[in-house]
């Protein structure tokens, strides 16, 4: 999606790869900080994780991170799992969810995944079925800590 095309309201709220530009992570040390950082550069396209940032406030109000999964079946196809979507509890309801998902989705596609594929809550069904997913099969899980 280039700017050029986006009307001057949509160019408000831009949709961007970003990884180098969180700088504020108080949740873990600098340290853990820069070193997922060089570990997730390194994956280049096959992990984004992109925001959308409120021009006017500089703030990042939204986010979604999409991985590719390497595959030997399906004549070594790939497939991309979207992860950690969130937008701003003060930002719902401007479609900033759906335009993530459309951003991770097609560079998805663009990377050749066969599939792209997400886990979410019984809550966030009707959102994501909104994006064109469907549910299919369930989920399992076994935590570790």
């Amino acid at each position: 999606m280039h700017a050029s095309n986006l009307s001057s309201e949509e160019q408000k709220f831009q949709v961007r790869k970003l990884l180098w530009q969180l700088t504020v992570c108080d949740s873990v040390s600098d340290k853990d900080f820069e070193d997922r950082f060089q570990e997730l550069s390194a994956l280049g396209d096959d992990h984004i994780i992109s925001v959308i940032e409120d021009e006017s406030s500089k703030k990042i109000i939204a986010t979604g991170s999409i991985f590719i999964e390497k595959k030997f079946l399906r004549n070594c196809g790939k497939v991309g799992h979207i992860e950690d979507v969130v937008v701003d509890s003060n930002a719902r309801g401007l479609k900033l969810g759906k335009k993530i998902i459309a951003f991770v989705t097609e560079h998805a596609h663009l990377m050749g995944c066969y599939k792209v594929i997400l886990d979410c809550s019984v809550e966030n069904k009707a959102f994501y079925e909104k994006c064109g997913f469907k549910q299919k099969e369930i989920q399992m899980v076994k935590y570790f800590i």
